[in-house]
């Protein structure tokens, strides 16, 4: 049997809950599971064949927590639990494929705990290696609920294996992953990565998971699986139960099933006879095909920017090319500096941040993953990484967590060879530059020719055109007039004839000329009336933020004129900085720029007008950001750290200062 068919053509069903099946034929209290393989292998044999009496053809095994965090003798406790799962599925004569089942590894990942990122690469890759030896016909990533993490495991399993991977995620009530990432993201992440199958299961009943499905269908050209619990978990005299029958949960499945899922199962309370019930009702009816959706869209852990009709901004700043206080503190390793661009950036209305770190005497691939690692540790936006150093894209593909853009590609053999393979392997919307051997093409059909050219190769790596987005490239206009002429057609062409996004960068039009802003806004404006997707500028530009929601207001993309009317009150009442205080610092989560704003803070304020008048504030802001989903728990670690970190100057002045304090005691 070929997995991968089956699972795109015909309906599949998974096995149920196995822990509460160990616990009532044997499992101790306390005791870890896994442990059954090697001492009382025919627990487990026995509750593999109540799933397969029950019709499963995929049986998991019971292998959800066995890793090197946890227990010394992985390669055993898999190796056994594989076997004991093939020998079941054997005895039982049903051909049923086995999946290696893999949890969660019960620490959050740098900077949002002290797990590295390669640490748990590595103890997924023991796993699936341990797996794959021993005959495990796919691999099940499951209750994931950090997408950071989830990446770890997926690599871990295509680059050590060609098993197919199927990656299923807890989402809470409102469609949001631990770490942030609602449906959508968590969705076009994991396509990025290549998956086969993308599921949810455990902490929701079916009826809460069937809502979260239609979303899920929204954005998913992969087949989506469902395993619920048997409903909501409820406490009855001190014992944690699931109220829904086996009759209900089969009836709730096939309405899942109704609604695009491909393959069903069980999570906590499913018992042999909820799986039976589901199985017997669903076993024949038709599955819904996937619709391929065709989204351009970039990602970070926890936000989404989609390329539809409104134009995206990416923010320029973090580019040494013209820069010359960037560049100094590139030399000098001046993180901050880089930190700071990117969340004014952001606040000045950047959907997206360009990200280029390359300077001939720096190394700029470390330089380039740790501005990711950096700038992802204190901000939600979704990053472009900008480069031509192709070990440099590769670490911060690597270590980028969620899908970003990468810049860039061209029609050069060399360099398409270099980058379509990363891109493939990493996921991202690649950034097409209209240039090759020969140069760039004074002529529209020049360029055309090698978008084409750049279309039919990436093609034959498995990169489809909505992973594309193509830079036409603009000249100045002082070297020849028609120059923008030129770029203009381009993008129309693009849009309209290729059906490909398109992306600028905007103000090498004006190089050589005066004022420079009053060109590149125009030539903006133009550019979006021509159909470009994305610009490329400095969005603590006025004149060019003005022409972008002026342009946005007058093409009927600004629904009440909003984000114009929030444009021109602010330009009136503020001026873009670089520059941020105390009480941003620790939302954002600058933890180096907080110690040195609380420095200064303690020159005019006491320890006590800074606590109550900046820290708590600040705290107060974040922890009711949370609560209404506005921010995720990595930013709010990040906050708590970064306020942390402000606490300890003001408890050192306090030392140095001799000012007696007294002891309160500890609150538990």
């Amino acid at each position: 049997m070929n997995f991968k068919e089956l699972f795109n053509n015909s309906i599949l069903f998974f096995d149920g809950a196995m822990g509460t099946e160990l616990q009532k034929n044997g499992l101790k209290k306390g005791e870890l599971p896994e442990n059954l393989n090697i001492h009382s292998p025919e627990i487990v044999a026995k509750v593999h064949k109540s799933y397969l009496d029950a019709g499963c053809n995929i049986i998991s095994t019971n292998t959800f927590g066995a890793n090197s965090l946890k227990f010394d003798n992985v390669n055993e406790i898999i190796t056994k639990a594989v076997e004991i799962t093939k020998n079941a599925i054997a005895e039982s004569g049903k051909e049923t494929f086995v999946a290696l089942d893999m949890g969660p590894l019960g620490k959050l990942l740098k900077p949002y705990g002290d797990l590295e990122f390669e640490t748990a690469y590595d103890l997924y890759k023991e796993q699936v290696i341990a797996g794959a030896n021993a005959g495990a016909d796919l691999i099940l990533i499951e209750t994931m609920g950090d997408l950071y993490e989830i990446k770890s495991a997926i690599l871990a399993a295509k680059e050590n294996t060609d098993l197919p991977v199927l990656v299923s995620m807890i989402f809470d009530e409102k469609g949001i992953l631990l770490t942030g990432a609602d449906i959508k993201t968590a969705v076009i992440t994991l396509e990025g990565l290549g998956v086969d199958g993308i599921g949810m299961n455990c902490g929701l009943g079916p009826d809460q998971m069937l809502e979260l499905l239609k979303e899920m269908k929204k954005y998913s050209s992969t087949p989506i699986f469902v395993q619920p619990n048997a409903g909501l978990p409820v406490s009855i005299n001190g014992v944690t139960t699931y109220n829904v029958t086996p009759e209900e949960f089969a009836q709730k499945q096939l309405e899942i099933l109704k609604n695009g899922a491909c393959a069903l199962g069980g999570c906590c309370g499913t018992t042999p006879d909820h799986i039976k019930a589901m199985i017997d009702l669903c076993k024949n009816e038709p599955i819904e095909k996937i619709n391929k959706k065709q989204i351009t869209a970039v990602t970070s852990y926890s936000k989404t920017v989609i390329f539809e009709n409104k134009p995206i901004i990416i923010g320029e700043r973090i580019n040494p090319t013209g820069k010359k206080m960037l560049k100094e503190a590139l030399r000098n390793n001046d993180m901050d500096y880089i930190y700071r661009e990117g969340v004014t950036q952001v606040d000045a209305g950047a959907d997206v941040l360009d990200v280029n770190v390359g300077l001939p005497e720096i190394d700029e691939p470390t330089m380039m993953q740790n501005a990711v690692l950096g700038l992802q540790s204190i901000l939600s936006t979704p990053l472009q990484i900008d480069t031509s150093d192709a070990v440099a894209m590769e670490k911060a593909l690597r270590i980028y967590n969620g899908k970003p853009m990468v810049n860039s590609v061209n029609g050069k053999e060399k360099v398409m060879e270099e980058v379509f393979p990363l891109v493939k392997k990493y996921g991202g919307v690649l950034v097409c530059l209209t240039l090759d051997e020969n140069g760039i093409p004074e002529t529209v059909d020049g360029r055309i020719a090698i978008a084409k050219r750049i279309i039919e190769k990436a093609e034959e790596y498995g990169i489809t055109k909505e992973n594309l987005v193509f830079d036409p490239l603009c000249m100045t206009v002082s070297t020849n007039k028609d120059n923008a002429k030129i770029t203009l057609e381009c993008i129309q062409k693009l849009t309209n004839d290729l059906g490909v996004k398109t992306v600028l960068g905007v103000s090498n039009v004006s190089f050589g000329l005066p004022n420079r802003e009053l060109l590149n806004s125009t030539f903006f404006t133009l550019a979006m009336q021509k159909g470009l997707s994305a610009g490329i500028i400095n969005p603590k530009s006025d004149a060019m933020m003005n022409a972008y929601y002026s342009f946005c207001a007058l093409s009927g993309l600004d629904g009440n004129f909003e984000q114009y009317i929030a444009n021109v009150t602010d330009t009136k009442t503020e001026t873009k900085t670089t520059d941020v205080d105390l009480k941003t610092a620790v939302i954002k989560g600058l933890k180096s720029q907080a110690k040195e704003l609380t420095k200064q803070e303690l020159k005019t304020k006491t320890p006590i007008e800074i606590i109550d008048g900046i820290l708590v504030p600040a705290l107060n802001e974040v922890g009711k950001g949370f609560e209404e989903n506005t921010i995720f728990l990595p930013s709010l670690l990040m906050s708590a750290e970064t306020a942390g970190t402000s606490f300890e100057i003001i408890k050192e002045y306090i030392t140095d200062s001799g000012e007696k304090t007294e002891e309160k005691g500890k609150i538990l």
